[in-house]
C-alpha cells in the first residue's frame, strides 16, 4: 500500500520543527555552515529553506589569511529568516561582537589587557579583531613615537588596551601605546633603581638635537647637554657626536619621579679652570683664536675648555660704537691683554685695545699743552666743534674758544664739515681721553690785552658810538677798541628825567666810564651815569665842599669854566 503525499499543511509543520530544532529565530546566534565563497561574500546555510550571504570582511583575519574556506562552521547571527529577496540576512560580526562583548566588558572594567590582532588600514589608523569584536586603533596610539611601517604589526597576536566602549553605537577604541608606555615605565623603573649619580655608564647616542644628544643606556634615554659635551664652545654636538656612535659617559643627575637623567661627558676630563689664576694673571699678553662674536663683545679661546670675553667697550680706543664683527672675525688668531679672572664665576675680561698705545697718551706727548694742530671738522654739536687728530683722536673746540669777540653760536655756523682748522691745545685728560682746543687763542686778545694793561680798567673813561637804540638802553660800540656792549636805561644818566634812551641817535658818539669787566663770558659793562657821578665828584674836590655856601651848580660851573679855559 503507498504512502500518501503530505498535505501542505504537513510540510509547514515540518518546517517549524526544524527551525525549534536549530532554535532559529530573528536576533539569535546559530551555527552556520559555509557552503561557497564567491569573492568577497560567504554563503552559508544555516538550516533554513534559503541560505544567506555574509561579507568575507565580517570575518576580519580569517578573511584576511586565506583560512577560511568551505564545510567550515562558524556561528551566525540571524538579522532576519526570509527577507524580500527570498534571502536570510545574516551577520557574522553581529555574531561575534554578541559572543565577546560581554567578555571584553568585563575586562575594560577591571582594566584588564585583551589581545587582538591588526587586520586592516582605516582613515585615521586601523581595525583590530578583538576575538570576534573589531575595534578602532587610532594612529597616534600604535606606538610611543610615530612609525612609518606598521605592516611588521599586522596580523600578530598583542596586547591592547580598551580605552573606551560604546555598546549602543558599537564602538570600541583601543592602545597600543598605553601597554608600551606601562612596559617601558616598569623597565625605566627597575634600570634607574641600578644607576647612581657620578656613575660612569657606556651609551650610545640615540638622536641628536640643537641643544644636546638623548644616550641609550640600555632601555632608557638620558640627556647629554651640549654644555656638558665638552670644557670648550661646543657649537652643536655633531660637531663631536654622531648617531649611533658609542660615548662613556658619567650620570650627573636622576629625577628618581621623573626617570630624567642628566649626562656629562666633560667631567671625565679634568677642569682646565682649576689653578686658572697661575696661568692667565691680570696684565698677561696672550694670543687665541675667536670663537664667537655677539653684539656686546666675542669671545677668544685661550686654550681648550678655556674661554675669555672682550667686552666691545675694550676693543679699541677710538671706534666706540662699532659692532664686534667690523673689528673681529670668527676664527681669527688676535693678541690679548688678561684685564680680569673670576674662577668662580669662571669668566676673564680680556682686551684687544691694551696691546695697542693709547692715542690718547701719544697725543698728549707728542703735543703739549700750547701746541698748534691742525685737523678736519668732524662734527657739529651746540656746544662746540669736534676736530679729527692725528691718531685717530678727536679734539673738542668749545664754543666760547672759537672768538674772542663775538658769541660762539654765531661763529660756529661759519664752519662745515671737512673743513680744515688749525687750533690750539689747551688741554689733555688721558684717562678721560678728552682733548681741548681753542681756535682763538691763535689770534690777538685785544680787549684781554687793553684790560691787562689798564686801558679798560674799572673806572677808565671810553667812547662809544651809538649802534641802535632800543626800549632798555642803547647798544655801542667802543670807537678805539673792537668790542661791543649795551648801556642799560638806568645807566643813560645822573638825571631820571635824562634816562630816555630816544634822546640818542645812531651814530652819536657818548662818553662812559668802564663799571665792570667779566673775564668769564668777556663782558665790558659802561655807564654814562657813572661817568657823570665821577665828575661831579672831582669838581667838588676840587672846587670847595657845598658847606661853603656855594651853590652845587655854582661848583660844577666852576669847574666847567676852569675845564673851558684849559
Amino acid at each position: 500500500m503507498s504512502q500518501s503525499n503530505p498535505s501542505r499543511e504537513d510540510f509547514a509543520s515540518l518546517f517549524e520543527e526544524s527551525l525549534e530544532a536549530n532554535d532559529l529565530s530573528e536576533g539569535s546566534v546559530v551555527k552556520g555552515t559555509i557552503t561557497a565563497i564567491e569573492k568577497d561574500m560567504a554563503i552559508i546555510d544555516v538550516g533554513l529553506k534559503v541560505e544567506g550571504r555574509v561579507p568575507m570582511k565580517e570575518f576580519g583575519a580569517q578573511a584576511k589569511d586565506g583560512s577560511l574556506k568551505p564545510g567550515d562552521k562558524v556561528d551566525i547571527y540571524v538579522e532576519r529568516i526570509e527577507n524580500a529577496l527570498g534571502e536570510a540576512m545574516l551577520s557574522r560580526e553581529k555574531a561575534r561582537r554578541e559572543e565577546s562583548w560581554i567578555k571584553l566588558e568585563e575586562k575594560f572594567n577591571n582594566g584588564e589587557r585583551v589581545e587582538g590582532v591588526i587586520f586592516n588600514q582605516v582613515k585615521g589608523g586601523f581595525t583590530v579583531d578583538l576575538d570576534g569584536a573589531v575595534a578602532f586603533l587610532p594612529r597616534s596610539q600604535v606606538d610611543i613615537r610615530p612609525i612609518r611601517d606598521v605592516s611588521p604589526l599586522m596580523h600578530n597576536p598583542q596586547p591592547f588596551e580598551i580605552l573606551k566602549m560604546d555598546k549602543r553605537r558599537g564602538n570600541i577604541v583601543v592602545s597600543r601605546r598605553t601597554v608600551l608606555e606601562e612596559s617601558r615605565a616598569e623597565q625605566r623603573s627597575e634600570i634607574v633603581q641600578n644607576l647612581e649619580e657620578g656613575q660612569v655608564v657606556e651609551g650610545m647616542v640615540k638622536n641628536i638635537t640643537d641643544y644636546g644628544a638623548f644616550v641609550d643606556l640600555g632601555g632608557i634615554d638620558g640627556l647629554l647637554h651640549v654644555t656638558d659635551m665638552a670644557w670648550r664652545r661646543v657649537n652643536h654636538p655633531s660637531e663631536i657626536l654622531a648617531i649611533g656612535q658609542s660615548v662613556k659617559i658619567q650620570i650627573i643627575r636622576i629625577n628618581q619621579d621623573t626617570h630624567r637623567i642628566s649626562l656629562g661627558m666633560k667631567q671625565l676630563e679634568a677642569d682646565p679652570w682649576d689653578g686658572i689664576g697661575d696661568k692667565f694673571p691680570i696684565g698677561k699678553k696672550v694670543a687665541g683664536t675667536v670663537t664667537n662674536i655677539t653684539d656686546y663683545g666675542a669671545f677668544v679661546e685661550l686654550e681648550p675648555g678655556i674661554e675669555g670675553l672682550i667686552h666691545v667697550s675694550e676693543m679699541s680706543w677710538t671706534k666706540k660704537n662699532v659692532h664686534p664683527g667690523k673689528i673681529l672675525s670668527t676664527t681669527q688668531e688676535v693678541e690679548v691683554v688678561v684685564l680680569e679672572v673670576d674662577p668662580a664665576k669662571r669668566r676673564i675680561s680680556l682686551g684687544l685695545k691694551q696691546t695697542l698705545d693709547n692715542p690718547w697718551q701719544s697725543f698728549a706727548q707728542n703735543h703739549p699743552i700750547g701746541a698748534i694742530v691742525e685737523g678736519e671738522v668732524k662734527n657739529k654739536t651746540e656746544f662746540g666743534l669736534f676736530i679729527g687728530l692725528e691718531g685717530d683722536v678727536d679734539g673738542m673746540v668749545h664754543l666760547s674758544d672759537l672768538d674772542w669777540s663775538r658769541p660762539g653760536e654765531q661763529v660756529i655756523e661759519e664752519y662745515n664739515k671737512g673743513d680744515m682748522v688749525k687750533a690750539q691745545v689747551l688741554d689733555v685728560d688721558t684717562d678721560k681721553e678728552r682733548i681741548s682746543l681753542g681756535v682763538k687763542q691763535l689770534s690777538k686778545d685785544a680787549i684781554g690785552d687793553a684790560v691787562a694793561s689798564g686801558e679798560l680798567r674799572k673806572g677808565a673813561v671810553v667812547t662809544c658810538e651809538v649802534t641802535d637804540v632800543k626800549e632798555g638802553g642803547i647798544e655801542v660800540k667802543l670807537v678805539d677798541h673792537d668790542m661791543e656792549t649795551f648801556i642799560k636805561r638806568n645807566d643813560l644818566s645822573r638825571d631820571r628825567g635824562e634816562q630816555r634812551p630816544e634822546r640818542f641817535q645812531v651814530g652819536q658818539k657818548v662818553d662812559a666810564r668802564v663799571t665792570a669787566f667779566t673775564k668769564k663770558d668777556r663782558r665790558l659793562t659802561v655807564s654814562i651815569k657813572a661817568l657823570e657821578i665821577a665828575e661831579e665828584k672831582q669838581a667838588v674836590a676840587q672846587y670847595g665842599s657845598t658847606d661853603s655856601g656855594a651853590s652845587l651848580g655854582d661848583i660844577l660851573g666852576a669847574a666847567l669854566k676852569g675845564n673851558n679855559d684849559e
